[in-house]
């Protein structure tokens, strides 16, 4: 059992890459036990049992890139493509805002349709209904400038997975026109800016080694993001990785575990992949410290289309039911889902 390296990231305590790569590799049940009481004791601390919800708007499934993972690549021709206008987003947040939600994550394919003028009027629009709601976006790279204009209409926060913090393992996941470099890039211009950033992982994507995994949780330590969205990886058919394996779920609690101990006040995610790959996954990432959900806002006659991977889970039911049955679930674990917006604990 590594007690001693695992009391070491409790007391704030940072552990060299070697003893990082040690504890993955060869961590135990009675490892991961401590771990994750410890992640749920840490936060706690800055956010008691509350357990934020954000909806998810999956405006869009069109996308330019060809990332060898992604349903949506833009290869995939069998892939069901579809925009929603702004009314109808607008729509999914009036929903929404009268179920409790007050985040809405506007994510989507990296469509050039959207420019940054409708982007603002979406933005703008949001807030000004719903001043005491926070915006999300997750719409891949762009320029400085554009986030800029995003943010000046009033976007709170940006979600940009950097997939992998290694360069030859970021590689073999894209195409050639795309590079870890400009994606670092997209995301320290995002905390200048002075959007709420977060960053994030696949957990078990194909060629990934424990080094990449120590190179992601040092590169998160190093940005010290607001947000942390990690998952494990689920092949789609339709991709060049439709045939490898899917990420395992304890590799995920634990990398979860840990980045909460390494980050005790970051927002960390419940991601609808660990559900898919387990029917209680949501629920044991709560328990291993996540401390957000992000339930479907889109309308139901889109969701099967923004197949990102196989047999993703909430892509039949009505907005509210999904609430309903989450709040149980949450419940379960002994936390509380709130209506908060959830900011970062300063």
């Amino acid at each position: 059992m590594h007690r001693e390296d695992i009391e070491k990231l409790y007391a704030n305590t940072d552990l060299p890459d070697d003893r990082l790569k040690e504890l993955i590799d060869n961590r135990t049940s009675e490892d991961f036990s401590l771990l994750s009481r410890y992640a749920r004791e840490r936060c706690r601390e800055f956010y008691g049992d509350r357990v934020f919800m954000r909806g998810l708007i999956e405006f869009s499934s069109y996308c330019k890139n060809d990332c060898l993972y992604c349903g949506l690549r833009r290869s995939n021709k069998n892939a069901e493509r579809y925009r929603l206008t702004p009314d109808e987003i607008l729509s999914c947040c009036d929903q929404g805002y009268k179920l409790g939600f007050r985040t809405f994550v506007l994510q989507g394919g990296e469509d050039n349709f959207y420019s940054d003028e409708i982007f603002c009027g979406i933005i703008g629009s949001i807030k000004e209904k719903y001043p005491d709601c926070a915006v999300t976006l997750s719409l891949g790279e762009r320029s400085e400038e554009s986030y800029k204009r995003l943010f000046d209409a009033g976007a709170d926060r940006y979600l940009l997975r950097h997939e992998t913090a290694d360069n030859e393992h970021y590689s073999k996941l894209h195409p050639r026109n795309m590079s870890l470099e400009n994606r670092v890039e997209c995301l320290k211009s995002l905390k200048r800016i002075g959007y709420q950033t977060g960053c994030g992982f696949m957990v078990g994507s194909p060629y990934q080694t424990t080094d990449c995994i120590v190179k992601d949780l040092r590169f998160i330590k190093e940005l010290q993001p607001h947000m942390a969205g990690i998952g494990p990886f689920i092949p789609h058919k339709d991709t060049p990785f439709g045939d490898k394996a899917a990420g395992g779920l304890e590799l995920t609690l634990f990398l979860l575990s840990l980045i909460r101990l390494m980050l005790p006040k970051v927002l960390l995610p419940a991601t609808t992949a660990l559900g898919t790959i387990d029917p209680m996954g949501r629920e044991k990432g709560i328990l291993a410290g996540a401390n957000v959900v992000m339930p479907n806002l889109s309308p139901v006659g889109v969701r099967k289309k923004y197949s990102l991977y196989d047999n993703k889970i909430c892509t039949g039911e009505e907005a509210a039911e999904c609430v309903q049955c989450l709040k149980k679930r949450i419940d379960s674990t002994g936390g509380e889902l709130v209506s908060a917006r959830g900011d970062c604990a300063e």
